[in-house]
C-alpha cells in the first residue's frame, strides 16, 4: 500500500443537511460523540498501510482544517508524504469554485503530478464506513483492473435522497461492471456505489485532463459511466465488508447516530484491529448529579447531566441541567439544555441552548435542528 495514495474530496455542501452545513462541510459533520464524517476514511487509509492523503477542500472548509490540522491524530505528520489539505485557490484558468469532482482534482494537478505513488485511491466525505483497502488492493492487481469501484448491497442505501445523486451497477461473475446507473428513481441495479475507487495516478491524470478538454464536469457520469458503456476500459466492483451510511440528509445522519446506540454496530464500526482516529480534546470524565437518570446513551468526556437522558448522544462538553429531560437527541459540543426543559427527536448544535422550561418535540421521521450558537 506504499504505493497507493489516497484523495478525499470534500467539496460537495449539502443543503438538504440544513443548518448542520451552514458553517460547515459535509465531512465535518460531528458524530457519535467525538468524531468527524472524515475520520472514518481517513482511519481507513491509514489503517491499510496508506501514508499519503490529499484533501481537496472548497466551502466552509475552516473548522474542517481545524479538526485535520497536521495530521498527528492519523500519524500523518511526517517528513515524507502525510497529510495534504487542498483549498481552492484563483488562477486565470481557474475561478476557485468546482463545478464537481473532475474540476477539483484538475485545479491540483500540480499536486498530482508531484506525487510519487503509482495508484490513487479516491473517495468523497460524505459516507461513513470502516475498510481495509488492502484486499481491495489485491482484488485490483489480480483481475489487472483499470477502475475498481467500491460497493455496498445494504437495503438501507437503496433508498433514494430526493436531489442527492446515488448511483448502482450489476456486475458479471468475476465482478466487471456491466451497467451503471446515475440518480435513478429506483434502482433497478443490485450494487449501490460508495464514491470510492482505486486506479492508476497517471490514468487518473489522463481521464481528468481529456474531461476538461471537452467541457465535462461530473466525474461518475463523464468517467465512470461512460467507461462502462464504451467498454474501453476494465471497471470492476469490489464489495464493502461491513456497513456504509451516507450523511446526504438530515435524516440520515440522525440515523446513523442512532444506530450507534447499537453494541453491535458500534463493535463492527470501531473494530479494534482497525481503529478510527479522531482529534484529541482533553476533558474531564462526565459528571453525574445526584437526581441524574441516563439510559441506552453516549455520553462522551466533559458532560454534566444532573437531568434525565434516554437513548440519546452528547458529545463533549454538554450540560443537561436538573428536571430537563433529554430524548432520542444529539447534542453537539456545548450545547445545553437548561432546568426542566424537555426536548426529544431534536439535534442540538454547538453552543446552542434551550431555556428553562421549554418544550421541543419533533416528528421521529424529521427531527427539528437547531443551528449553531442559537437560543431558544
Amino acid at each position: 500500500m506504499k504505493d497507493v495514495m489516497g484523495v478525499i474530496y470534500t467539496g460537495e455542501n449539502d443543503a438538504r443537511l440544513r443548518e448542520l452545513t451552514l458553517v460547515r462541510a459535509v465531512a465535518a459533520l460531528p458524530v457519535g460523540g467525538r468524531y468527524r464524517v472524515i475520520d472514518f476514511a481517513v482511519s481507513s487509509m491509514v489503517n491499510s498501510g496508506i501514508r499519503h492523503v490529499g484533501v481537496i477542500t472548497q466551502k466552509n472548509y475552516h473548522s474542517l482544517m481545524d479538526h485535520l490540522g497536521s495530521g498527528k491524530e492519523w500519524d500523518l505528520h511526517g517528513k515524507n508524504d502525510g497529510l495534504t489539505i487542498l483549498p481552492p485557490f484563483l488562477t486565470r484558468e481557474n475561478i476557485g469554485v468546482y463545478s464537481g469532482l473532475i474540476d477539483a482534482l484538475y485545479s491540483h494537478a500540480g499536486y498530482m503530478r508531484r506525487s510519487r505513488q503509482e495508484l490513487v485511491l479516491l473517495a468523497t466525505g460524505h459516507t461513513v464506513f470502516n475498510e481495509d483497502f488492502t484486499q481491495m488492493q489485491r482484488f485490483h492487481a489480480e483481475r489487472e483492473a483499470d477502475i475498481t469501484l467500491l460497493y455496498s448491497d445494504d437495503p438501507a442505501l437503496r433508498k433514494i435522497t430526493p436531489g442527492s445523486e446515488n448511483s448502482f451497477f450489476s456486475t458479471d461473475e468475476e465482478g466487471r461492471v456491466t451497467g451503471i446507473e446515475i440518480d435513478p428513481m429506483a434502482p433497478a441495479r443490485p450494487h449501490a456505489m460508495l464514491e470510492v475507487c482505486l486506479l492508476k495516478r497517471e490514468l487518473l491524470r489522463y481521464l481528468v485532463d481529456q474531461s476538461v478538454a471537452n467541457g465535462l464536469h461530473d466525474f461518475g457520469r463523464d468517467i465512470i459511466q461512460r467507461a462502462v458503456n464504451d467498454g474501453n476500459l476494465r471497471v470492476f466492483g469490489y464489495p464493502l465488508k461491513n456497513r456504509a451510511w451516507r450523511m446526504d440528509s438530515v435524516q440520515n445522519y440522525f440515523q446513523f447516530n442512532m444506530d450507534l446506540l447499537d453494541s453491535g454496530v458500534r463493535g463492527a464500526l470501531f473494530a479494534p484491529d482497525s481503529p478510527i482516529y479522531t482529534k484529541l480534546r482533553d476533558d474531564m470524565p462526565a459528571r453525574y448529579g445526584a437526581m441524574a437518570q441516563v439510559s441506552d446513551s453516549l455520553v462522551a468526556d466533559g458532560c454534566i447531566v444532573e437531568g434525565t437522558v434516554s437513548h440519546s448522544i452528547l458529545f463533549r462538553g454538554v450540560r443537561v441541567a436538573r428536571g430537563a429531560v433529554v430524548k432520542n437527541s444529539i447534542l453537539l459540543q456545548d450545547a445545553e439544555v437548561q432546568a426542566d426543559t424537555e426536548i426529544d427527536h431534536c439535534i442540538l448544535d454547538k453552543q446552542s441552548v434551550i431555556k428553562r422550561n421549554g418544550r421541543l418535540i419533533g416528528p421521529a421521521a424529521y427531527p427539528i435542528v437547531i443551528a449553531k450558537d442559537v437560543v431558544i
